[in-house]
């Protein structure tokens, strides 16, 4: 598959990941009963339907095992470290978002005019 149509499909078939990725179908099949966050759908036949998520975690399993030689139980470890981290980076971005926020809502006060309507005249 060419990379100018990745993004254009919501769905890949098994053959599809697996051209991509180099690697056989029959590895894409094990990984998804080895690792929890592989869960691709099914179509009414029951062919595998990856989405692009599912193929950035395979990316993942791929990188881990086949590039950096984590054993599969290593990279199963390492990628509940990677959503812990990402988890924890989440939260930091929602406080800082939550402090931007305040912080604007206090400028905004701060550069609002003075009511001077004339009350005691």
């Amino acid at each position: 598959m060419e990379e100018k149509n990745k993004g254009t499909k919501r769905y890949y078939s098994i053959g599809e990941v697996a051209q991509m990725l180099q690697v056989n179908a029959s590895l894409l099949r094990y990984w998804e009963t080895e690792f929890s966050i592989l869960k691709p759908g099914k179509n009414r036949k029951g062919n595998r339907q990856f989405t692009e998520q599912d193929i950035e975690n395979l990316r993942l399993i791929y990188h881990l095992v086949k590039k950096s030689g984590y054993t599969l139980e290593g990279a199963k470890k390492r990628i509940k470290e990677i959503k812990a981290e990402t988890g924890k980076q989440a939260e930091l971005a929602r406080s800082l978002r939550r402090i931007r926020n305040a912080l604007q809502n206090l400028l905004n006060t701060l550069e609002e005019p003075p009511d001077i309507s004339e009350k005691h005249v």
